[in-house]
């Protein structure tokens, strides 16, 4: 997702791989079985690919990538897991890039934030205090259930560029 100009080393924002991403996927797993649900072979692999991803992830990118021997998923697998994974706080949807990232934030619920590079498409996630925009929600009298914050600019590796 760099944009065309972008100077930026794809390895700065580095997904999971080895021991960590196998104790991210057994706290999943567990958390799964804690709430009786269940981490299905497609569900695990879809979260895999998003954990071991530099960056965001659209959904075809996902599809495309899903088969171990190189062959697609059919699409309705990777849209389920990902509706499973995004209902149980395992992953966001970035609205602004129409893509998928793990939660960074231990799957617990909570209001998703993201500072999206525009120059290397990176995203970090981030807990934002939104209290006062609960509060001034309530005056008017809306219950929120949930906010996704997107702000845009630039990350600190690419503007050492």
């Amino acid at each position: 997702m760099h944009s065309a100009d972008c100077q930026h080393d794809d390895g700065a924002h580095p997904g999971l791989t080895g021991h960590a991403l196998g104790l991210a996927i057994s706290a999943a797993e567990h958390r799964c079985i804690g709430i009786q649900e269940r981490l299905t072979a497609p569900r695990r692999r879809v979260l895999e690919l998003l954990l071991e991803g530099n960056g965001p992830l659209k959904a075809y990118d996902l599809i495309a990538a899903f088969g171990e021997n190189g062959e697609p998923a059919k699409p309705p697998t990777v849209y389920r897991a990902l509706e499973f994974l995004e209902r149980l706080g395992f992953a966001h949807r970035i609205e602004s890039l129409n893509a998928y990232v793990p939660c960074r934030l231990d799957g617990a619920s909570h209001s998703a934030a993201f500072l999206i590079c525009d120059c290397c498409g990176a995203a970090e996630e981030f807990e934002p205090d939104f209290a006062p925009g609960r509060a001034a929600a309530a005056t008017k009298g809306y219950a929120v259930t949930s906010v996704t914050l997107e702000a845009r600019g630039l990350c600190p590796a690419c503007q050492a560029k």
